[in-house]
Order: C-alpha cells, then sequence, then structure tokens
C-alpha cells in the first residue's frame, strides 16, 4: 500500500481501488470531505496507473468559435453576446477554413470548434463547415458542437437530433465535444444556466450520438453553487451512461472562472479544490479511460502536478480560446508542444501526442526519471495549499 494512505482513513478505498472493485457515491463524498489531499490523490494515482501506465498525453489542436452571438443567457457564461452588443463576432465558412488552413500548416491533428447558439445563421451554414473542413485534409480530426448546439441545430433545421447527428456525421464530424454539461443538478443548472437544455437531454444527445457509433468527451464546471454531493451526482450520471454506451473518450473537469458574469462566488476553485476534484474524478469515473487537466483554466504550473493527482493528459496546443480567456482566465492562449512535452516530463511521465480519441500519435521518451523530487506531489505543499 502507498505510503500516503497506510494509516489513513482512506486506507479501505485505497483497498477497493487495488482490488478493481467500483467505489460508491457515499465513498466519493468521503473522498471530497476528507483533508488529507497526498491520500485522495495516491489513491488516483493507482487507478491512473492501472489504465495508462506511464504515459501522459497531449494534443496538436487549435481552437476556433464560430460565433458568440447566442439566443440564451446563462449566469455563468462571460462568452454570449447579443446582437446588438458592439463585441460580437460571426465568421464566415471562408473565415474558419482559412484559419483551419494556417493551423495545419502548424501540423494540429484536431480543430475544436464550438460557438453560441446563434439566432439566424442556417442549417446549412452548419454543414458546409464540416464538408469545407473535411475537404481540406482527410486526416484532419474534426470535434465540433456541444449537446446544445445540437438540439438548436435540430430547432433551426426543424429535425430530430438523430437527424441533425447523422447528417454531421455523413459531412465529416469525428466526435461531439463535452462542453455545456456544467452540473446536472436541476437547482443548480437554473441558478447558472437558466435555459439551457437538462441533464437528460444533454445525456440524450450523447447517447443517441455513442449509438451511431460516434465518441465524444464529457465535462463539469466544479466550483461555483454546487454542493461536493452535485458533484458526485453529477459523475454518477456520466458513469452510468458510459456503462450503457461506452462512448466517452475523456472526461475533462473544468475549474469555474467568475470574472464577468452574474454569479457571486466569493471563493473560486483553489488548487487544492482541483487536484481533488481531478483525484475523485478518476477514482470514480473507472469506465472512463482518461483525465483531462485542463491546463487552460488550470495553468501550466498546476496542471503538471494534477499528472499526480489522476490525470494523464494535458489537452492541447488550442493557438486561440476565447471562453475561458473571457471569463477571466489569465493563462496564455497557445501553448507550444516543446513546452507540453517539457511539463510532462518534468512531472516523470512519458509524453505521447494523442489524437481525437486519447489514441497514440507518437511517444516520445521520458527523460527525466520519476523521484520524490520530481512526482509532482510536493509541489502542491508550497504552490497551492496556502490557497487551499
Amino acid at each position: 500500500m502507498h505510503f500516503f494512505v497506510q494509516r489513513s482513513p482512506l486506507r479501505d478505498l485505497y483497498g477497493k481501488v487495488a482490488a478493481g472493485e467500483r467505489i460508491s457515491d457515499s465513498d466519493a463524498l468521503r473522498l471530497f470531505e476528507s483533508r488529507d489531499l497526498n491520500a485522495v490523490g495516491a489513491i488516483a494515482d493507482l487507478a491512473r496507473q492501472r489504465k495508462v501506465g506511464n504515459h501522459a498525453s497531449y494534443i496538436l489542436n487549435r481552437y476556433i468559435n464560430y460565433s458568440n452571438y447566442c439566443v440564451l443567457s446563462c449566469q455563468f457564461c462571460s462568452f454570449a453576446r447579443k446582437k446588438r452588443d458592439g463585441d460580437g463576432f460571426e465568421l464566415s465558412v471562408e473565415d474558419i477554413v482559412t484559419k483551419a488552413r494556417e493551423a495545419l500548416k502548424l501540423g494540429i491533428t484536431e480543430l475544436h470548434i464550438v460557438g453560441g447558439l446563434h439566432p439566424t445563421l442556417p442549417y446549412s451554414y452548419y454543414l458546409d463547415m464540416v464538408k469545407a473542413l473535411r475537404a481540406l485534409d482527410a486526416r484532419l480530426q474534426l470535434k465540433c458542437f456541444t449537446a446544445i448546439e445540437i438540439r438548436h441545430l435540430a430547432w433551426r433545421g426543424q429535425k430530430l437530433v438523430a437527424e441533425v447527428l447523422r447528417d454531421l456525421k455523413d459531412a465529416g464530424l469525428d466526435s461531439l465535444t463535452g462542453g455545456g454539461a456544467e452540473i446536472f443538478e436541476p437547482k443548480v443548472r437554473e441558478a447558472i444556466a437558466r435555459g439551457k437544455e437538462t441533464a437528460e437531454e444533454y445525456l440524450d444527445v450523447h447517447r443517441q450520438w455513442h449509438r451511431m457509433g460516434g465518441r465524444s468527451t464529457c465535462t463539469m464546471l466544479f466550483g461555483h453553487v454546487e454542493s461536493a454531493a452535485d458533484r458526485v451526482d453529477h459523475l454518477r450520471r456520466l458513469r452510468e451512461l458510459q456503462d450503457e454506451t461506452r462512448g466517452f473518450v475523456g472526461f475533462v473537469p473544468l475549474p469555474y472562472h467568475p470574472e464577468s458574469n452574474d454569479i457571486p462566488v466569493k471563493t473560486p476553485p483553489t488548487g487544492f479544490d482541483a487536484l481533488r476534484t481531478i483525484a475523485i474524478s478518476r477514482i470514480f469515473l473507472d469506465n472512463i479511460d482518461h483525465i483531462t487537466a485542463y491546463w487552460v483554466g488550470l495553468g501550466l504550473k498546476l496542471a503538471p502536478v494534477a499528472l499526480s493527482y489522476g490525470a494523464d493528459d494535458l489537452h492541447g496546443t488550442i493557438v486561440e480560446e476565447h471562453i475561458f480567456h473571457m471569463a477571466g482566465a489569465t493563462t496564455p492562449q497557445v501553448q507550444t508542444e516543446a513546452e507540453m512535452i517539457k511539463a510532462i516530463r518534468e512531472a516523470g511521465r512519458i509524453p505521447v501526442q494523442r489524437n481525437t480519441f486519447y489514441e497514440p500519435i507518437k511517444v516520445l521518451e521520458a527523460r527525466v526519471p520519476l523521484t520524490a523530487s520530481n512526482d509532482g506531489r510536493s509541489a502542491i505543499l508550497e504552490q497551492n495549499l496556502a490557497t487551499a
């Protein structure tokens, strides 16, 4: 047994994970209630090791937001604009193709495309976008649209969700994004995203996509008005759908950024809470193979530390990110491949460039040996516990 949990009240949960047993909702709540971050991290690290060994991945990708005009007014959102606002934007298909063509020269393998629920763009715009991007390079993987965007497209095109998904798949869509999940509990959803799709509607879009053979990621926005029980409920619903479809390739916990929106949060997520949430996600979501430490939301100092707390992926190079930065994120909008590789190596992991589905494209040398001084866990004591 890992020395961090030998004398911990959580040692029975370490035993469960070591035996390959699933933890319960009450077990997850115990983990959230614990202040022994290193013990929680040790359990998550065991679960990670069993899933992926000593590898940690990144992807060469580019974000494109086609528009920030949106018919909704989610309380937590700093990205959306109305047509009357002076700082809204809307890209043509040609604009998007130009951005994609430039990104391909940088070696990207994935385009990640989402936007607001635009009030007037026709259904054909979205199909034309996917078709035009697919024509650029058959190897380029297109990860586009959230569940609520799919439902909006169904409304714009007067179609069933299944018909929209089939049309997009036929046009060349490879994967849905996991955005928009927020927190599934209805009262929380009403408080932060009034008018957005319900948890059941979000899950059903992904269910239908998975049944078509599609794959997607899933997310959770944490650190606002939700409780620990709400987080566990959210994770449980994702785990149940994954039991049913096996269609989620990765989970991305997203720390809430409170600037420039209408949700009064006195204490946004600390480094302690972010690492704890990532770790518990790894332990609880035993049927989802990969957990991403989203460096845009965490910063590239904390994200590699999360590789010792259950995460096995740092996400991508991104190039241009609007949603988190309009909410107050101060991280760079682009990250080089060299920096991603360096961060993974310094965490004592073997860097792996992956594709959209977390499948390896190339495995690099580790170079930095895994030792007690660079396993990431000691860094949190100095860098983040002061803000817990």
